[in-house]
């Protein structure tokens, strides 16, 4: 085998762990192939020979390209006023997609990127890079340019953040699909005081309806606003298709086979505390939802 076949190798092999980093890092499935990709590029131009840790050294690029990004987003203020949901990880209500329990491996759900979306770069590529693939502060420092102490601050600064904002979920998936279930079939019958009951009262509701749907692009907080809001849904309970989204018990609304939202539920001590909807249609069409089957 040639030294460009084995290197190849080396990096598909790598290849998952790095997609399911640059995800992390940007919340984008695009921009994370992307990353993915540019770290290929610069392997195959780089010298190898003394590279020790080939793994350690890919991530590192991999690193660089996501904080770059992440740094252009906001000088630049491509992200839109307003909600802006990360891209979901959908996949059939049952799982069993070795690919996507890849990206996934080690919870992260849509809420936990809204949070992390908010992060200074340097702020979650440290908490990333450290608390979810334990990459030593003393590596994530050469990135960052700081040091480790600076490092590790920058890390226990968004460890707080996602605490306080951004609680696990329930671990039990069949556990949470019960309570999802529950409030399509509330909502279906328009039960409010049902729904108010599976709704935690501070439950918050974040809509992105992108530029097509400016109307849609909410934020709402409150169990009673969230029922309300529901209701107003409820002649889409019908086509209501149970999936997985990232890795949570989610669903797709598709009326007539048609892609009209992607929706991801936290489930925390068997009440909903967050309900996070993406119904760009834009960004429904780049989604790989034929996963679900027909």
């Amino acid at each position: 085998m040639d030294e460009r076949a084995w290197l190849a190798e080396r990096f598909e092999e790598q290849r998952p762990r790095l997609r399911a980093i640059a995800y992390r890092m940007l919340g984008s499935l695009g921009e994370a192939d992307d990353a993915v990709q540019e770290a290929w590029l610069r392997l195959r131009g780089a010298d190898t020979r003394e590279v020790e840790n080939l793994g350690g050294w890919l991530t590192t690029i991999v690193a660089r390209v996501c904080l770059n990004l992440l740094r252009s987003r906001r000088s630049r203020r491509e992200q839109p006023l307003g909600v802006h949901l990360p891209d979901p990880v959908v996949s059939r209500a049952e799982g069993g997609d070795p690919e996507q329990e890849a990206l996934l491996a080690d919870s992260v759900g849509l809420a936990l990127l809204v949070v992390l979306d908010a992060l200074e770069p340097a702020e979650r590529l440290a908490f990333v890079l450290h608390d979810v693939f334990a990459v030593p502060f003393g590596e994530i420092a050469a990135i960052v340019d700081r040091s480790p102490a600076a490092a590790r601050q920058l890390a226990s600064r968004a460890r707080r953040r996602v605490q306080g904002a951004a609680p696990p979920p329930d671990a039990d998936v069949a556990r949470q699909r019960e309570v999802v279930d529950a409030f399509f079939a509330a909502t279906r019958d328009g039960d409010f005081e049902a729904l108010i009951a599976l709704l935690d009262p501070d439950v918050v509701l974040r809509s992105d309806g992108g530029a097509a749907r400016p109307g849609a692009t909410i934020v709402l907080r409150g169990a009673r606003e969230v029922a309300a809001r529901a209701l107003t849904f409820a002649r889409l309970s019908p086509f209501v298709r149970p999936a997985l989204v990232n890795g949570a018990a989610g669903v797709v609304v598709a009326p007539h086979g048609r892609p009209f939202s992607v929706m991801g539920f936290t489930v925390r001590e068997g009440r909903i505390v967050a309900i996070d909807s993406l119904s760009d249609p834009e960004r429904l069409r780049q989604l790989d939802l034929a996963v679900l089957g027909e």
